[in-house]
């Protein structure tokens, strides 16, 4: 065991002094000693309540014959740090994430891994730890939030960041608005719809490395403790058998992940965090090898933000299981791909159900014939972007209009908010990318200001930086390369007509070529928004978003 680095011989007497200082005994000490990630924090919605996940995790251990010993790790609440500075620390987490978790393994000589998690750059972060430590790993959810009740109608945190944008131009109170902010998130999960931390939690199952229905399990449900229970006992199995992250990441679990995805309608970020995992795994995966995986796989969910359906309804309609079956009786998802469970794909979802296909469809009755994200590119996007499609209105499928340039997003609010834009305006935020913001911060607020308002029918946003899952309308994002990088999106003037064809796959600057040449030529890179700390050091390393901001060594 790679534990006997620390407890075998007598030379490491010292290390099991210190074990006994934590209260262990020589039974245990001579059991596989696992480590159990606790990203539980008091800030997050999704983390309040891990330690009682955490808690089931161990006696699941104890339970199969292991030692569990927790240790912690860190978080930010996405909806929280929107729309400030704050947001510029979000993506960032995902990689300190990984590498705390690196660190505390490698330093204490732990034979397997359980990492409890549950929101958005958290999840990534611990699967990226995974594939990088290739020691025996499971992934545990927290789970999803339950939608609160508005009125007899459900409704989750997009529809507060929604109500801004009523309020702001009147058409509801103040009043109106105070009621739906305090309606809306019931307790403890990951916000209720089809969000960026429920899409990852959802992918972890496809890629195989948590268990059956760890993605749609409501937070406050017993299930999701038996669920943590069961995790605990299957780390020891996993430890004895050795299987690994990467005998489980493999390149057709990536493609069953962005099948799944496509077939869910999940966030876009996803369409950077599954690139990301891709790379630290060791496969190349790019932003434009997503498109033909969209274009083959039918998009079966309407899930809040683009749908009227929340993560409960998900559940109850059979989960990724019973999505995953649908998709592989179509030759649609690899089924020989190994799981946590010790089983294959195919074995795990064998005989699993729709249980309502007005909540998960047949592929023969898709949503939309295609995936729930699309790549576009064009000389404006040359390494690609990202749109999740299935949130787009029809009536702006096809887009073109003038550009209204911002050098960041708090100057675009603004301008929303005071009604400085026009029906047709492509709303261009720029500087906002993995170096420029640095940190791509998600333009979550905007979006909603422009949907509360009625405008996502009207107006387009392109941007280098990163959207919500809680995103809905024309809303492009991940722009590659960056402006920051010297990309076209940063000599884009006011007025110049942008096209976006989303089912042609293509964005477009109507600027003659020579033009767009002569204005790069004298572009010049803008000073650093931020010159010290973490963030600073991030922007100096960080790729771009086509390959999923990922740190090169």
């Amino acid at each position: 065991m790679i534990s006997d680095r620390v407890k075998k011989g007598i030379e490491k007497a010292p290390h099991r002094s210190l074990f006994k200082a934590l209260g262990l005994n020589d039974d245990e000490l001579a059991k596989p000693l696992i480590g159990v990630v606790n990203s539980f924090n008091e800030i997050i919605p999704g983390h309040i309540h891990l330690r009682n996940i955490v808690d089931a995790v161990k006696k699941g251990v104890i339970a199969a014959g292991g030692t569990p010993i927790e240790f912690p790790t860190i978080g930010v609440c996405d909806g929280i740090a929107m729309n400030h500075i704050g947001m510029k620390y979000s993506l960032g987490s995902r990689e300190l994430i990984a590498d705390s978790i690196e660190i505390m393994s490698k330093g204490h000589a732990f034979d397997g891994l359980v990492m409890v998690t549950n929101c958005d750059k958290i999840v990534p972060g611990m699967i990226i730890a995974a594939v990088k430590l290739d020691i025996p790993a499971i992934i545990v959810s927290g789970g999803p939030m339950l939608p609160g009740m508005y009125k007899g109608k459900p409704i989750a945190v997009d529809n507060v960041f929604e109500a801004v944008g009523k309020a702001a131009k009147g058409t509801i109170s103040k009043e109106e608005l105070y009621e739906i902010e305090c309606a809306a998130c019931p307790g403890a999960g990951s916000c209720a719809g089809l969000f960026t931390a429920n899409s990852m939690n959802c992918l972890t199952e496809a890629l195989g490395l948590a268990l059956p229905y760890n993605g749609t399990i409501p937070a406050v449900f017993a299930e999701r403790i038996r669920l943590a229970k069961e995790s605990g006992k299957k780390i020891i199995e996993l430890v004895k058998k050795q299987i690994t992250p990467r005998k489980i990441v493999t390149k057709k679990a990536i493609e069953n992940a962005l099948a799944v995805d496509m077939a869910i309608g999940g966030s876009s970020n996803t369409a950077l965090h599954i690139p990301a995992i891709a790379h630290y795994a060791g496969i190349p995966i790019r932003l434009k090898d997503i498109q033909p995986i969209s274009e083959r796989t039918p998009h079966l969910c309407s899930i809040a933000p683009s749908g009227p359906h929340h993560m409960i309804d998900l559940h109850y309609a059979g989960g990724i299981p019973a999505l995953m079956n649908e998709l592989l009786k179509h030759g649609l998802i690899h089924g020989t791909c190994m799981t946590v469970t010790g089983k294959s794909i195919a074995q795990n979802v064998k005989d699993k159900s729709i249980l309502d296909t007005s909540v998960i469809r047949l592929v023969t009755k898709p949503v939309h014939k295609d995936g729930g994200l699309a790549v576009l590119t064009g000389n404006l996007a040359p390494d690609g972007c990202i749109v999740k499609q299935a949130a787009v209105d029809p009536s702006m499928l096809k887009h073109s209009g003038p550009a209204k340039v911002f050098d960041s997003e708090e100057e675009a609010v603004k301008a929303i908010m005071g009604n400085q834009i026009q029906k047709g305006d492509v709303i261009v935020i720029r500087y906002e990318g993995p170096r420029g913001g640095p940190g791509m911060r998600e333009m979550l607020t905007p979006t909603s200001v422009i949907a509360g308002m009625g405008m996502d029918k009207e107006v387009a946003l392109i941007t280098d930086g990163r959207f919500s899952g809680a995103t809905r309308g024309s809303s492009i994002g991940h722009i590659s390369p960056e402006a920051a990088a010297g990309g076209p999106l940063a000599i884009v003037k006011d007025g110049d007509i942008i096209e976006i064809d989303i089912p042609a796959k293509k964005l477009t600057l109507k600027v003659d070529d020579n033009e767009i040449k002569a204005r790069l030529a004298k572009w010049k890179a803008p000073k650093p928004k931020i010159t010290t700390g973490y963030m600073y050091r991030y922007s100096l390393m960080v790729s771009s978003a086509d390959r999923g901001a990922v740190f090169e060594s």
